[in-house]
């Protein structure tokens, strides 16, 4: 028989709990991620939404930058929500922070506007019906070549994969669909 995933959840700031949530539906077991050892008992990774500097500067302090590269470089899941996928992506703009630059694309922060600016939407493209909750969301612009959209919305990248990486720039976790995260799970090595 085989065993459960094991999916760890950057537990910086953000909303681990919600993850931890859809995670647990997909009979996936979740752990808190907070230093690089952490990395060593997990199959794959959620880095959540949340306040991108906050997590960006939580991330240098506790020196988990090179681990969360290197975990992903070996070929191990990841999954990026929001600030997670600004975190992702090659580049940020409007008030820069450190990125992994593990997806090829440009992520521009709180592109959407404020927290009052918040909404929900269907996206067009391969999940069929997939609804996105955007709360201060970042959008990604000049997308590379090796980069997959898997749903937009008004034209945007809102939902991409590059190799094992899967960015979302809304936050599939408020919702009941659980589709993105069986994304990373469905892309975790057979054991």
């Amino acid at each position: 028989m085989a065993r459960e995933p094991v999916v760890g959840i950057l537990a910086i700031q953000g909303d681990f709990e919600a993850h931890a949530s859809a995670l647990s539906r997909l009979g996936a077991r979740s752990v808190r991620v907070r230093r690089d050892r952490d990395l060593d008992a997990v199959d794959a990774i959620v880095l959540p939404g949340g306040e991108t500097t906050t997590i960006a500067k939580g991330l240098e302090r506790v020196g988990l930058y090179d681990a969360l590269e290197t975990f992903a470089r070996s070929g191990r899941p990841v999954l990026g929500t929001c600030a997670g996928a600004v975190l992702l992506a090659r580049e940020v703009e409007n008030h820069p922070v450190r990125s992994l630059g593990l997806i090829d694309a440009v992520a521009v922060r709180n592109a959407y506007g404020s927290q009052v600016d918040s909404f929900s939407v269907t996206a067009d493209g391969e999940l069929e019906n997939l609804r996105c909750i955007f709360i201060r969301a970042p959008q990604l612009r000049r997308p590379g070549p090796d980069l997959e959209v898997l749903a937009r919305v008004d034209g945007w990248p809102v939902l991409v994969r590059q190799k094992n990486v899967v960015a979302a720039t809304f936050h599939p976790e408020l919702t009941d669909d659980t589709r993105v995260h069986s994304l990373l799970l469905d892309s975790i090595p057979a054991r």
